[in-house]
């Protein structure tokens, strides 16, 4: 049999570096692949020694795009740690803020991170704005832009862009590619949607703002929130909890809904139905084993099933008649190894929990590569190959985010997340194995934000209330001072962020952490190969997905894209010295 190498280094339109490389077979179809993480995240190594109430604003800075989460997972550690419960306001405030990051989050993947996988932009132009005007009343009529005009400007606009020559946001991509499907008039009812949300998304986080300070990277604080709540200023718009500041946070999560139900579901399924082909491809381990430590607890301290809306557990084997119960603090389920990865552990082959974990770099070449260490042509599979730790629940590979939290829900016979996919799958007229699939982590996203948009605008409704009943505690300053803590101690924080399952753990001696790991979701989802040959969920994914054309190979970005990879969180590089160690130009 005659392979064929592909290599995509980087990937681009994700928060940070990935490699991927795949092997394609004489019927087309990939039937081997890697994926690398190329930076090193020293995040751990930075905390060592420090204050603990300060860790959250570290590494919130892992990433531009999660934002608030890892900040929200850094608090929870610590008042784990210590001991500190929050107060109402400031559960419900961490919860508004997480749900506006979801909303952002899962916007953002779709319209500015994948759609242009699926649209093709210089197609738009062929289009004819009546045809798009009449889909667009079509599938979503209440939607207030579905004039012909609207759509022609729109059409004026992109060709400006590709008669200069220069295609701005749109430049560089597979245009014309023979795997594009959609039909002139969709391209452009889709472009129209894309520019739509660049202006939403900007509004959305403005919630942030107002409770955080700033978005990205809004303000947490150890034993709750850092914004002032006081109904009887009514003047101030600035970063403060009032009546004109919630009023204008229901204003923008009914604008939220209103967009997600007239834009975003409407086009997924139209993308569903011009690539049905795109439910069997990429799935990895969908269905198979999947992970979810639950969040969005709505009794404050309280994260059982009874509290936190999106439901915590874990599916092995394809069994989804069995849900396993997912303890975080225990050292037999959580285990990070580096088999394949690039650090050195006493027992090379033995997996470590969090609380115990170490982060020590070790650089080398897998034996039987292509190239140098400064610049390699082909990694050999049989070595250490990426910079990401391959985390394990028991021992298997999982796969996070929002597809297992639907599969989970259903299993677990959640209503808000088993009867929206139920009733998506029979309108697509699909099994729920079609789940499993590319498309289907981009069905889930969607449903999963149009759930959250109605959550947001419940937790600003339930803030004001509490509010209303005379309750402006925003923070437990009990155990602020480190003369409260005990001497040692520890904690997790796990949290569910929008790529999926992600925690932080602390180790705090004398006042100072001793330790500190991170365990997010791209490592999760991105890590390399076991030492018994089982491939990660990006790897697995990939296999027996057939290329149109291997000199652009779009299906590859496709289903790597459907994850929506981090590898900011997953890897992270610096330089002591501060000087930049490599550049990288983007073909």
């Amino acid at each position: 049999m005659s392979e064929r190498r592909i290599v995509v280094d980087p990937v681009t339109r994700i928060e940070g570096h990935l490699r991927v490389q795949a092997v394609l077979g004489d019927d087309g179809k990939i039937v081997d692949s890697m994926s690398t993480g190329t930076m090193w995240r020293g995040l751990e190594v930075i905390l060592k020694g420090r204050d603990p109430r300060d860790a959250w604003a570290f590494v919130e800075r892992i990433c531009g795009v999660c934002t608030g989460i890892h900040a929200l997972s850094a608090v929870r550690a610590v008042e784990d740690a210590i001991g500190i419960k929050i107060p109402k306001n400031a559960n419900l405030i961490r919860n508004i803020l997480n749900a506006t990051l979801y909303i952002h989050d899962h916007i953002v993947h779709f319209y500015q991170l994948s759609a242009l996988d699926w649209v093709d932009v210089v197609s738009a132009l062929d289009a004819d704005p009546r045809e798009t005007a009449a889909i667009q009343q079509k599938i979503s009529p209440r939607h207030p832009l579905a004039a012909v005009g609207y759509f022609r400007d729109v059409q004026n606009r992109v060709k400006k862009l590709v008669e200069s020559g220069q295609l701005s946001i749109f430049n560089k991509g597979y245009w014309g590619h023979p795997a594009m499907k959609l039909p002139p008039a969709v391209n452009l009812l889709a472009v129209a949607h894309y520019l739509e949300v660049l202006d939403f998304q900007r509004e959305v986080v403005r919630i942030h703002t107002i409770l955080g300070g700033k978005n990205p990277h809004p303000n947490y604080l150890v034993g709750g929130v850092a914004c002032p709540i006081n109904v009887h200023d009514t003047g101030a718009q600035g970063t403060m909890v009032n009546e004109v500041t919630l009023n204008y946070m229901r204003q923008v999560a009914q604008h939220a809904i209103d967009v997600v139900a007239n834009v975003y579901i409407p086009d997924i399924k139209a993308i569903a139905s011009f690539y049905p082909d795109w439910f069997k491809y990429g799935k990895g381990l969908a269905g198979i084993n999947m992970l979810s430590y639950g969040d969005f607890p709505e009794i404050a301290n309280d994260y059982s099933d009874k509290s936190i809306q999106i439901p915590r557990g874990a599916i092995l084997n394809g069994n989804l008649n069995e849900v396993f119960d997912v303890d975080t603090r225990d050292p037999e389920q959580v285990q990070e190894f580096v088999d394949h990865s690039w650090y050195k552990y006493p027992e090379a082959d033995k997996g470590l929990h969090p609380w115990d974990g170490i982060t020590d770099q070790h650089y080398e070449l897998p034996p039987g590569s292509d190239g140098t260490e400064t610049k390699f042509n082909w990694l050999a599979p049989d070595g250490k190959y990426s910079w990401i730790k391959s985390p394990r629940w028991r021992g298997h590979m999982m796969e996070v985010g929002p597809l297992a939290r639907m599969v989970i829900g259903i299993a677990k016979n959640v209503p808000h997340f088993k009867e929206p996919a139920l009733e998506l799958l029979k309108e697509l007229n699909l099994p729920l194995e079609a789940a499993f699939s590319t498309l289907g982590r981009h069905a889930a996203r969607a449903l999963e934000c149009q759930w959250m948009t109605h959550k947001l605008a419940q937790y600003i409704d339930d803030l004001t209330a509490n509010i209303k009943a005379g309750d402006e505690t925003a923070a437990n300053m009990e155990f602020w001072e480190p003369k409260t803590w005990p001497k040692e101690c520890r904690g997790v924080g796990p949290c569910e962020a929008p790529r999926g399952a992600l925690a932080h753990y602390c180790v705090i001696k004398n006042g100072r952490l001793e330790n500190w790991q991170a365990v997010v979701p791209t490592t999760w989802n991105a890590s390399p190969r076991s030492s018994e040959g089982q491939k990660g969920t990006y790897e697995l994914s990939l296999i027996g997905t057939p290329l149109a054309d291997p000199k652009r190979p779009l299906e590859i970005i496709r289903t790597i894209h459907s994850f929506d990879p981090c590898l900011a969180c997953a890897t992270h590089l610096y330089s002591p010295e501060g000087e930049e160690l490599t550049s990288v130009q983007v073909c």
